[in-house]
């Protein structure tokens, strides 16, 4: 599956089209927005569920967005270009921003960032823990050819703090209501205000049947009909250290992930068996081994995100399954800042690791190389790739990887999610991004039948 196809997927128009035809867009509205997410967002890296990065892009967004037809199109930044192969630079508003996404993409790829999105600044010299700021532009020198570095720089995760100064589609008039920024660089939102409103599922229903919310993200599907790319991948992270040589095979032998993800995962999900979730390649199937023969018993520690409640759920499905493989596994919630810290560390026996993939195959295997430990395959595997110029022949050397490289990961793929929503009939313009993220800044109201449009104030 091609990157363009890949993303032309993804693109779904959730206004109807006969709504959409009754009359072009127009400026002005209110758009009351319910979600299951928290009430405030903070560190892009960590914000990294569908649900916390579309609330996120609300307020600051990365630089460029991947578009339909798989290129990095400008949104935060004025410009992207390439004054040599090995050389790119992005223009943005002013210096104030430019300094900001600096000072933020050092910190990613800091030790202290404790961060596998740090992947995605690798190919560039010093792996973007020295990024220069030039005025109001940054200057990206590359270690080697990397034709999907702007697309790599598109993910949620490289988008400035939302505390900085740097601007996003929004910005916050407190208690929930976002204002439309009249300097965002692609111009203003169509809509005047967005009214948050931050619960759980039951209060999504109440909201919905009360119709007192008018677009509710976060709300569990079975289908995907209305969402757009999978790509937020979970998978088990083991120390090969610490758990015995057969420990892969006890956990495959075990685990049905169709019956994990239908019964225990929140929807829209896919099972997940190879490295890279469907969205970025055909998912063949994978025949479940043997069950190893019995050892002594032993007794693990599983930590996962204390924040997703579907973790919770597939923590306590997998310490049933493996207590049938002699496996004794005591389960530790923590927050995700403290969990990528202690992955960061290596500190763990067992951890579910959930990741926003990017919406390209070269740059998603490089997140996933780094989650799994094996920053030294980094400098092995990207070069190769980046050396093809052909995007399809780059993603199709990426798929061979990852089937390649699978076994020797300490990652066993479970699944992969995406954002479940619905909207209004009144609502129109909402699409999806290559991410899987559906655009706000993009949304309007369409006007009663039979009334006048209005334009641009």
């Amino acid at each position: 599956m091609k990157s363009r196809r890949i993303a032309l997927a993804s693109l779904v128009l959730l206004g109807s089209a006969s709504a959409l035809a009754a009359g072009r867009p127009r400026y002005g509205g209110e758009l009351r927005v319910a979600h299951a997410g928290p009430p405030e967002i903070g560190e892009p890296a960590l914000a990294d569920t569908p649900l916390e990065a579309t609330l996120l892009g609300l307020l600051s967004r990365p630089v460029c967005a991947v578009t339909p037809e798989g290129e990095a199109r400008p949104t935060l930044a004025r410009e992207l270009s390439r004054p040599t192969p090995q050389s790119a630079r992005v223009m943005l508003p002013n210096a104030a921003t430019a300094g900001a996404l600096a000072r933020a993409w050092m910190r990613l790829s800091s030790t202290e960032g404790a961060s596998p999105y740090r992947a995605l600044l690798y190919p560039l010299r010093g792996e973007g823990r020295q990024v220069n700021a030039s005025g109001a532009s940054l200057e990206l020198a590359l270690s080697f050819p990397w034709p999907d570095l702007e697309r790599a720089l598109c993910h949620p995760a490289l988008a400035a703090p939302v505390a900085s100064s740097t601007p996003g589609p929004f910005s916050s008039a407190g208690r929930g209501t976002l204002d439309a920024q009249l300097g965002w660089p692609r111009g203003r939102p169509y809509l005047d205000r967005l009214l948050l409103t931050s619960t759980d599922e039951r209060g999504l229903a109440r909201l919905w049947s009360t119709r007192q919310a008018q677009l509710e993200l976060g709300v569990a599907s079975e289908t995907d009909n209305a969402s757009g790319a999978l790509l937020y991948a979970t998978y088990l992270a083991f120390s090969p250290r610490r758990v015995p040589a057969d420990f892969r095979q006890a956990v495959e032998s075990s685990i049905d992930r169709e019956d994990l993800t239908r019964l225990f995962v929140r929807g829209p999900a896919v099972p997940m068996p190879h490295l890279l979730p469907p969205a970025l390649m055909q998912q063949g199937p994978k025949p479940r081994p043997a069950t190893p023969a019995s050892g002594p018993a032993r007794t693990v520690t599983l930590v996962y995100d204390a924040a997703l409640e579907d973790q919770r759920a597939v923590a306590e499905r997998i310490q049933v399954k493996l207590h049938e493989r002699g496996y004794t596994v005591a389960l530790e919630p923590l927050t995700r800042s403290a969990l990528r810290a202690r992955w960061a560390k290596g500190d763990f026996e067992l951890m579910l690791h959930a990741l926003l993939l990017p919406p390209v195959p070269g740059p998603a295997l490089a997140v996933v190389l780094d989650a799994g430990g094996r920053k030294d395959l980094l400098g092995v595997e990207l070069p190769a790739i980046g050396a093809l110029s052909d995007a399809a022949a780059r993603d199709a050397r990426v798929r061979e990887r990852a089937l390649a490289l699978a076994a020797s990961l300490p990652l066993l793929p479970l699944y992969a999610q995406g954002l479940g929503l619905r909207v209004v009939p009144e609502v129109g313009g909402l699409v999806m991004d290559a991410q899987g993220l559906p655009m706000l800044d993009g949304a309007f109201m369409l006007p009663p039948e039979g009334a006048g449009t209005g334009g641009r104030p």
